[in-house]
């Protein structure tokens, strides 16, 4: 159970990357309001925890044939607690996609790690509230348009000590992804995957 979530009471996942709900989920996974806030101090890094149900523990992550980038975002907000999520304004802070030479996915990794995503918060980016998307991309149906499962919610912080010294490019969820993209629509099997590029902007950096 998170704190500070907009949690989820099931775990389904979106595939339509043109619905608002590709955000901070909703629709057919209808998630609970939450009225907490997570201070985190800018410069740091958060720690995520992934499971595959509410009830689930560290070795219950998500399923390991779901193979697939794991993913975050910030979206600075004026109040985290009300905002919609959906919409422009977002920018990614990490991805992990694949690694060649060990055929190697984010999720892969993921589950290594008993489900804790490190979401790095730039020490550059202005104090004030923020939306956390923690994001997985299922690439285990990908080979068809449509195919492709995203698993994602959205937590609520506080970022303090931020310098305000650069303003991340932003970007519209829903919008950033298109279902042709070469990192939705994609066979992780045959042929052979060389080389993955993760879907949506680079990450942003001080």
């Amino acid at each position: 159970v998170g704190y500070a979530l907009r949690e989820p009471s099931y775990d389904g996942f979106q595939s339509d990357v043109t619905s608002n709900y590709l955000a901070c989920n909703g629709g057919g996974n209808p998630t609970t309001p939450s009225n907490a806030l997570v201070t985190v101090a800018a410069g740091s890094t958060v720690q995520v925890t992934w499971r595959h149900t509410l009830t689930s523990g560290s070795s219950d992550v998500i399923d390991s044939s779901h193979k697939g980038p794991v993913i975050a975002y910030l979206k600075k907000v004026s109040n985290a607690l009300t905002d919609v999520g959906y919409g422009a304004g977002w920018f990614k802070v990490s991805q992990d996609g694949y690694t060649q030479t060990d055929a190697k996915w984010g999720v892969d990794r993921l589950i290594a790690a008993g489900g804790v995503q490190n979401v790095p918060i730039p020490s550059c980016i202005a104090s004030g509230q923020y939306l956390l998307r923690a994001e997985i991309i299922a690439l285990h149906g990908a080979n068809v348009k449509g195919g492709a499962q995203f698993y994602q919610d959205c937590g609520q912080i506080t970022v303090t000590g931020g310098s305000g010294a650069k303003t991340p490019a932003t970007v519209s969820i829903p919008g950033t992804y298109s279902a042709t993209d070469p990192g939705i629509l994609i066979s992780i099997y045959y042929p052979t995957v060389t080389n993955y590029t993760v879907p949506g902007p680079v990450p942003f950096t001080c």
